[in-house]
Formats: C-alpha cells, structure tokens, sequence
C-alpha cells in the first residue's frame, strides 16, 4: 500500500506538472462522455415516472374507464396499460384489441359500484374557422375546467366554461384566430365565447386545440372516477363487461401478468426493456469513442511519457521498480480519465437541460421531467476511468524499459528507422480482405437457395463476415502502421527536404503518429461506409420510388371503407368533389379528378353481381415475366396494378394528373379513343389491347393475372367478355403514377363502369409548409360513411441531404480534431529538433514545409486507410445483391464524394498546418557549432 500511495501521489503530481497535456488528456476523454451523459438523460426524460404517468391520465383523480368491446367478448386488458388488449377465445388468448362493436355498451356507470361519481370527458374534433382559413383541431368535451382534473388539464388563463356557448382553447388557437380571452371564434360553423385558456397534457404548445362543456358531444368517452379507487378484480370485472380501465390502484401497485405467449410482463420489465435499448446504443458509440479517445490520449500519454523520463528515472534510482514506474502512468491515465469523466458528465447534465428546455413543445408528454438515470451515469463514469487507464497502458510499458542512466544523462540518440514488417498485421490484412468477399459469395449463393430458413446461420453469418473483414482489416493496418509508414517515407523522401525530416519523423515517433492516423482511418471508414452505402440505396430507391403524382401536385386519394357493392359511384364522387374544394380552398390553381374501376369482393363469388367486368389493358406475352420472379416494382404502383391498370382521365386533366403536356394532335386522338400510354410495356405495333372479364372471373383466378407467364395454371382461363384494340400514344413519363390512361368518352364506350379514386392539386408555387399542414388536417374531415381520404403533397425521393451532410461534417469535425491533436503533438515534441534546425541555418519556411508535409503524411495515411477499408463492405454487398431482384450497383457508389474527402481533408490539414507559423525556436537548448 506504500508503493500505490506513493506512485499515486507522484502521479497527481506530474499530472499537474504537465499541465497542457492533462488538459488535452481530459478534454479527449470529457467530449465522449458529455455526449453519452447528455444523450442518456435527454432519453430518460422521455420516460414517464407512474406518477408522471398517472396526473397525465386522470390528474387527481382515482382512475378511467372506457367502452373497448361487447360484454362477454373475452376482452383483456394489460393492468398498467389499458390501451394494450386482446381477447381471449375458444383457441385461447390472443393480442390485439378492437374498436367498441356496435350494440357494446357506451356507459359504464351500470358495471361500476353503486353511488360512483363519474366525469364524463368525449373527444374528437372541430372544425376552426381561422384568420387564414378552416383547420380541423383536436376536441374534448364535458368538465374540462374541473379542478381534479390538474395534470391533465391546466387551466393557465380565464375561467372554467358556464355555458353551453362557452369553450376553452390552447394558446394556439388564440395565435391562429387572433382572439383573447372572452372574445368569440367560430367551430363547426357556430360562434363560441373564450371563457379561458387551457394546457392539455399530450399536446404542445403549438397544436390547437378547444374544450366543449357538452360531455355528450362526440361517440368516444371517457368517464373518470374523482374518488372510487379500482382494484385489479374491479378492472377485471369491467373487462368482462367491456370496458377497459386505467387505475391509480393499479398502476401504483401492478399484479402479475401474462402475455398470450405466456411471457410474464411488468412495468419493471418493459423499463429493463428501455434501459437494454439505451445500453446498446451506448455501448455502440462508446466502443467507437472509446476506440478514438485511446488512440489520441495514448498519443498524449506517450509524449507525456518522453517528457517525463528524466523525473521518472529520478524514482528508479531511488528505489522505484518498473512495475512502480509503469504503475505512475497508469495512474496518470487514471486520474485524468476520472477527471475527463467528471467534467464530462457535468457538462452533459448541462447541455441535456439546455437541449430539453430548447426543443420541449409543451405538451408534458414529450419530456416528463429531467430524469438523470443515475445508474447508466455511473456506468459512464467507470467508462471514462477505464478509458483512460488504457490509452495510458501502451506508454507506461515503454516507459518500464527505459534505460534509468541514459534518462539520467539526457542522452539523446538517433532512432533507428529499419522497420521490420510485422507478420501478424500484414496476415491480418488478408484475412480481413478475404473475409469480405467470401462472405460475399456465399451471401450471394444462399440468396438463390429457397428452401433455406430465414433465421439460418446461413442467412446472416457472411453479413456478419462482411462487415467484420473491413474491422480487422483495419486492425491489421493499426498493426502494420510504423511499417506501412516507412514504406510511404522511402516514397516522400524523394521530393524535398521537408518532406523527408517530415517522413521521417513520422516513422521515427510512431506511437505518436500510428494511433493519429489509426483514429483517422476509423473516422474515414465509418464515413466512407455509410457513404458507399448511403448513395447505393439512395439511387436504388430512387429508381423504385412510386410517385403518387408529379413532384409539387398533391393528390387527395379516396378509397371505400370496403370493397362491397354498398359504396356507390355517387358517394365517391361526392367525396371527391369536397377534395376538390379543399385543395382549392388550400391554394390550388387546377384540380382534376381520376376513376378507376373498383373491384369487388365478398365471401363468395356468388354474392358479387354477375354483370360486373373489369378491363385491363393487356400485357402481351413478351413482356410477361417468368412465375418464379414474382412481383416487381411497377406491379406494386397502385395505378399500375396489372389487374386493373386503366386510369379514367378528361383530356383536360392530363397535364395536372400526369405532367405531360400533349401536343394538339395527340389530345384529339386521345379524346376520341386512343390509350395514353406514360409507363409499361403493353404496347405492340401502335396498339394496346383491352380485354374484359368478370369481377367473378377475377375473383376465382379463371381471368389472367396479366402479369406472368401462364405456364403453371391447373385452371384453365376463360375468354374475355369481350376485347378491342386502341390505338397508342406512347410518352415517357415514369415519375408519376398512371401507367394507361383512357378518356370517360372511351370508358363509356368500352362500358366501363368507374369510381372517382383521387383528385390531383396543382400549385402555382411549390406548396408552403402552411399549405401543407392545412391539407394535413382538413383530409380528415372529408371522409364519409363510405370513403376516406388520404391526402399529401408528392416531394419525391427524398433527398440525401438530410444525413449526408451531418455525416459529411463529423467526418470532417473528427478527422481535423485527430490531425490538430496529432500534429499538435508533433510541434510540441519537435521543438528540440526545430532549435537543432535553426542552429544550423533552417529558415521558418522550411519548418513550414516540415509542418505541411506532417499534416499530408499523417491525415493522407489515415484518410487513404480508412478509406480503403471503407469501401470493402459495400462491395461485398454489391456481390452479395447479385443473385436478388433488386441488386445494388457499384457505380452508384459517391465515388467522387469520396475522393474529396480522401484527398481534400489531407490537404486542407496540410495546408492549415503551414499557415499556423512555427514558434520561435528556442536556441538556449543548442549550442551553435562555429
């Protein structure tokens, strides 16, 4: 214990000593652990305390309780989390609950206790009456101002509602009307008071949002319970009665439970759930960080440790083993870790609240309180002390080998650069380079083989191999880094003298510049990776996109509740025609809307109406594919699905449906019956041809799916109702969704009977956020008892900005952070070779140069390194994809993205190291020889 006191104490002390490379040391480790920390709390905080989770419920009340199903259904619920159901049935307990069914009871206050109190509350929504328009906003209705109600709703402003006339609202809604408290806004067409404002837990600060007095105001209800606590019994019995229930019995004190699986559940397990997710992601972050802060600090460490010789040999003649002397550093490393890690987390916890505070919108519900998961922070903590430990274990083994009376002296001789080629890295460096491309070429194999399991070893161990022989190949290379190093130096040497005393000292002080680099070749690797990878998928997921309708155009889609015979063409095009308006309620110029045929489906063909046919516009045989490829992208675009591909489209309405301008000639032959063929291969000789079966045909497979090769069929097909052949107008247009479109008079000729299905919106302008947002929320109030609608503006791809850069900045950020600690490093250890310099007669250029030239070899190493084995996963995955239907390309890869960041980041370090001037060489430390 005397040996550790002392080497601790002499290890605080040099640490204090060396103060400039204590604080670079717990600046390298703080950075890591201010993230985690910060990250780590900004998580937590997402997660809801029960009694966070409770006063958001049912504020202080005892508990909730809601219609979900027909009484002796089986219904069940999970104890702490009523919205989670089944129902348990003849074949046993299954997941997933429903919607109430139509004669299930609405009002609980018969399954409840005699004499309860209840509150009723109902939600739904409004439709406000704006100074830029009408929106639809969310609603509640019934005892919202209700003092027992605080945690869920919060009256912040006026009174609670009187009247019937009386509403509360968010303070959005005030923004957007432009109202005050005790003015009056219009909802749903009627004029209302604004008795007060409102905070509703769940919604933000921006999201609008009123309050009815009329409980009974819309279908869904809840009846919360002011003073009847709920056991778990109780709860069961309203299951059976079909409700369901949130208690604050319950949820504080939860029985045992089991999942239909048999899975034995609890709130304990669903945190342990989160706390594993929020483990792995930082244990994936921390092995990256804690790959580069080793790297840099044990850089730090070992000029830190040739700084120390002298003070650490003074210990050994005094009595200090190596073991003694190598324990110092270790310390070192230790107590500056623990401070690194101190600080870090401190500066997280500040950041976490600047970050929370910054992007909270109000709700309680997006950040339930500043939580700091204390557990997960110590954890961080032991991290940081391990780190760096560790970046100091190289340096203090070579330190325990130094000679005590050259340290003594201050000798100082020549290194040797003779580097002999290290057998385990180069070996390594083909193993990891043939990893990746036989795992790619077995991927590739098994990929063809059908009747291999999908969770097979076989499936997903050469994945595995492809992406672990990039990693050891960068082992390897960290391995092999004084050596390949050399090699570039017998290279660099040749230009000039810079160049060479650069090269030089690269090699000569390599467990300074090998870890530089090897963080470089790190950083470079994940980045070029993701690059690679990023702008494959991106060009392969561009070449797929399914375009709803011309970039800048939105489109409101109506689909039918069902697909029976109830919904009628009247309905649909009643439906459409209130999309219509609301587009251009919104800001479109022109609106045009598209039928199709709409296809029937019933339990037996025999309830289908016999009269019923449905026309395709025919695949020829040539452009058929073969059964065993199965469906590809253009047979899943809905407006091109092979069994019902043809588009009823006005000759007016082209140019807004599909952004293609006809000329003249080709609008009147389209409108007196030629087909406008934008997208597939149905054309033979100028003509499409289209045939007609019956919705019964389609529906029992004796029609063709008019996709595949018909050469397995057991059933023979029958011949079409009827066919004609149309003439084709063929343009190119594959960025929109009409694969063949004929005009109404055409459809009326043919006898084909069709549906609105969407309405298209053109933009004088591309649509504005607003615009957006207001389609957003007036689609739902389209809908009717027998069509919805969906509604969106079509952006396109979407762009690779978004992540691209970001990644393209950290990249850079951490490739110059390395450099400037490398080459910082350097400057600092040189300056006894840069007074040796200008005794001789070396100018500030020429030490210039030197620092240019150390920049270029140290970043370019690393960088080309990296980069090399960056790139090996996507090609392997390339190999890989071959044998599938949508193999990526390697000539998508960014390769020009790439080159920028392998040979512009070099020279952009060089080229900074050589504008930072070299410090004025101390000559005191040599004597100039006359």
């Amino acid at each position: 214990m005397s040996r550790w006191r002392a080497t601790t104490r002499i290890a605080v002390r040099q640490a204090r000593r060396a103060w400039t490379s204590s604080l670079l040391i717990v600046a390298l480790v703080a950075v890591p652990i201010m993230a985690m920390t910060g990250g780590s709390i900004y998580v937590a905080s997402r997660w809801p305390t029960p009694q966070e989770k409770i006063s958001a419920e049912v504020g202080t009340m005892q508990a909730w309780v809601q219609p979900a199903g027909a009484p002796g259904s089986g219904l069940w619920q999970v104890p702490w989390n009523p919205r989670w159901t089944g129902y348990i049935t003849a074949e046993g307990m299954s997941s997933g609950g429903g919607i109430p069914d139509a004669d299930a009871p609405r009002d609980p206050r018969a399954a409840l206790p005699a004499g309860t109190e209840v509150v009723q509350i109902s939600r739904g929504q409004a439709r406000l009456t704006t100074r830029a328009g009408t929106t639809v906003v969310e609603a509640w209705a019934g005892a919202v101002g209700d003092a027992r109600l605080s945690g869920r709703f919060d009256l912040v402003d006026g009174r609670a509602p009187r009247a019937a006339t009386d509403v509360l609202v968010t303070a959005a809604v005030l923004e957007r009307t432009g109202a005050v408290v005790g003015g009056r806004i219009e909802l749903d067409g009627q004029q209302y008071e604004v008795s007060g404002v409102v905070r509703v837990a769940g919604v933000g600060r921006d999201v609008g949002a009123v309050a009815f007095t009329d409980a009974a105001r819309f279908a869904s209800s809840q009846w919360l319970l002011p003073d009847q606590p709920l056991t778990w019994e109780q709860v069961q019995t309203l299951n059976a009665a079909g409700f369901v229930a949130y208690s604050r019995t319950v949820v504080l004190d939860p029985p045992p439970f089991s999942m239909p699986d048999g899975e034995s559940v609890s709130p304990t397990t669903e945190m342990l759930a989160n706390y594993q997710q929020l483990a792995l992601v930082l244990g994936a972050g921390a092995l990256a960080a804690g790959y580069m802060v080793v790297m840099l600090a044990g850089a730090a460490f070992a000029v830190s440790a040739r700084r120390q010789q002298r003070a650490l040999a003074v210990a050994a003649s005094v009595g200090a083993d190596s073991t003694d002397v190598s324990r110092i550093v270790r310390l070192q490393g230790a107590v500056l870790g623990a401070v690194g890690g101190v600080v870090g987390a401190a500066a997280g916890t500040g950041l976490a609240a600047v970050v929370i505070a910054a992007t909270d919108d109000g709700s309680r519900t997006r950040f339930w309180g500043f939580h700091v998961p204390w557990v997960v922070v110590i954890a961080i903590l032991a991290f940081a002390l391990l780190v760096g430990t560790a970046a100091a274990l190289m340096p203090a083994r070579g330190v325990a080998k130094n000679d005590v009376l050259r340290a003594l002296r201050g000798a100082r001789r020549p290194q040797s650069l003779a580097v002999s080629r290290p057998l385990a890295g180069s070996l390594l460096l083909l193993v990891g380079i043939g990893v990746t491309f036989v795992s790619a070429l077995i991927a590739a194999g098994v990929a063809t083989l059908e009747n291999t399991p999908s969770d097979s070893p076989l499936r997903w161990l050469p994945i595995v191999g492809i992406v672990l022989g990039p990693i050891v190949v960068q082992v390897g290379i960290v391995m092999s880094g004084r050596w390949l190093l050399a090699g570039c130096a017998r290279v660099v040497t040749r230009v000039s003298v810079s160049a060479r005393i650069a090269a030089r000292d690269a090699v000569a002080n390599g467990a300074r510049t090998v870890p530089a680099f090897a963080a470089i070749a790190a950083t470079v690797f994940s980045g070029v990776f993701a690059v690679a990878m990023g702008g494959m998928i991106s060009a392969q997921t561009i070449r797929l996109y399914d375009y709803a309708a011309p970039i800048g155009v939105a489109v409101a889609q109506v689909y039918p509740m069902d697909t029976t015979a109830e919904a009628t063409e009247a309905d649909a095009a009643a439906v459409a025609a209130a999309a219509a308006s609301m587009l251009r309620d919104v800001g479109a110029t022109a609106t045009a809307t598209i039928a199709r045929q709409q296809p029937i489906w019933a339990e037996s063909a025999d309830a289908i109406p016999a009269d019923l046919v449905r026309a395709v516009a025919v695949t020829p045989e040539r452009a058929r594919t073969d059964p065993a490829v199965g469906f590809t992208r253009s047979s899943n675009r809905e407006l091109r699905d092979p069994s019902n591909n043809l588009t009823i489209v006005a000759p007016e309405a082209v140019a807004t449906v599909t952004g293609v301008q006809l000329t003249p000639s080709q609008r009147a032959e389209y409108a007196t019956g030629a087909a406008l063929v934008l997208a597939g291969d149905v054309v033979t000789k100028g003509t499409v041809a289209v045939a007609a079966w019956t919705e019964r045909e389609w529906y029992t497979g004796l029609a063709p799916d008019n996709f595949s090769r018909d050469t397995d069929r057991q059933n023979a097909l029958t011949p079409p109702q009827w066919s004609v052949t149309l003439p084709a107008i063929e343009v190119g247009a594959g960025d929109q969704a009409v694969g063949v479109a004929i005009a109404p008079s055409t459809a009326e000729r043919l006898g084909i009977r069709a549906v609105a299905a969407a309405v298209y919106g053109a933009f004088p302008d591309v649509p504005t956020t607003d615009q957006k947002d207001r389609i957003a929320a007036l689609t739902p109030g389209l809908a009717s008892t027998a069509y919805t609608v969906t509604a969106r503006v079509e952006e396109g791809p979407r762009g690779v900005g978004d992540w691209l850069v970001p990644l393209l900045a950290l990249v850079t950020v951490t490739v110059l952070g390395a450099s400037a600690v490398a080459l910082g490093l350097a400057r600092f250890e040189r300056r006894p070779d840069d007074a040796t310099l200008a005794a001789v007669g070396g100018s500030a250029m020429l030490r210039r140069n030197i620092a240019f030239w150390q920049g270029l070899v140290i970043a370019g190493f690393g960088t080309v390194a990296g980069a090399a084995a960056g790139v090996l996963p996507p090609l392997g995955f390339v190999l890989q994809s071959r044998a599938t239907p949508q193999a990526l390309d390697a000539v998508d890869i960014w390769w020009p993205t790439i080159l920028v960041v392998v040979l512009g980041l070099p020279l952009a370090v060089a080229v900074v190291n050589w504008l930072v001037p070299p410090r004025r060489a101390d000559l005191t430390r040599r004597t100039t020889i006359a």
